[in-house]
């Protein structure tokens, strides 16, 4: 694969020059893979100068998150084998968005679907990007509460199946997303910030 022009720096220190030189044309386009949860991209792009490059980018539907806390105070955690880092990570529930899926609605969904526990009420926190440097993947996340054993229970896929679920007390979720024991991104910004949306901040 061809490497990447550098862009020439500007001398210039204007708001519209840096805007100039983050804007990238789009000469070409190859979709080299189509999949069940990502498409991979290869464009090829022209930076204001002329110069040329490369952009590899994985297209991703969305997925929603839910922090979901329990009457008692507790938060629910769910513990999976995750195959590309070959271990098992303690999360938040979450999945990936079907087609035209609202987030709220998959939020409701996943939650179920992993813990069994429907949701009295789900209010919105925040949307990120999990990583913007190659893909456009972006994460709703949602705080729940209210809940309710589900009648139906789980509704797990095959690859799930393994799966456990704790229910620990907020401030220890917190305490051991801080002390790096539950290294997953969304999990670590869905518990800080329902912290300060339960603490009234």
């Amino acid at each position: 694969m061809p490497r990447e022009s550098r862009a020439p720096e500007s001398s210039g220190s204007t708001s519209s020059t840096k805007k100039l030189l983050m804007e990238l044309k789009q000469i070409s386009r190859n979709v080299v893979y189509t999949g069940r949860v990502i498409d991979l991209i290869v464009d090829t792009v022209e930076y204001p100068s002329g110069n040329r490059g490369v952009r590899e980018v994985a297209k991703h539907p969305g997925g929603a998150v839910t922090v979901p806390v329990l009457d008692d105070g507790r938060v629910i955690l769910v513990t999976q084998f995750r195959y590309p880092l070959g271990r098992r990570v303690t999360e938040l529930p979450a999945g990936k968005l079907s087609p035209g899926e609202d987030p709220k609605a998959a939020a409701a969904r996943e939650l179920t679907e992993e813990t069994g526990y429907s949701a009295g009420s789900l209010d919105h926190l925040v949307t990120v990007y999990s990583t913007p440097g190659f893909c456009d993947e972006e994460l709703h996340i949602f705080l729940a509460r209210g809940l309710t054993s589900h009648p139906a229970g789980t509704r797990r896929e095959e690859g799930e199946l393994s799966m456990t679920i704790e229910a620990i007390p907020f401030g220890d979720a917190v305490a051991r997303a801080l002390r790096g024991e539950i290294p997953d991104a969304k999990t670590i910004v869905g518990l800080l910030l329902a912290e300060r949306r339960l603490n009234g901040r």
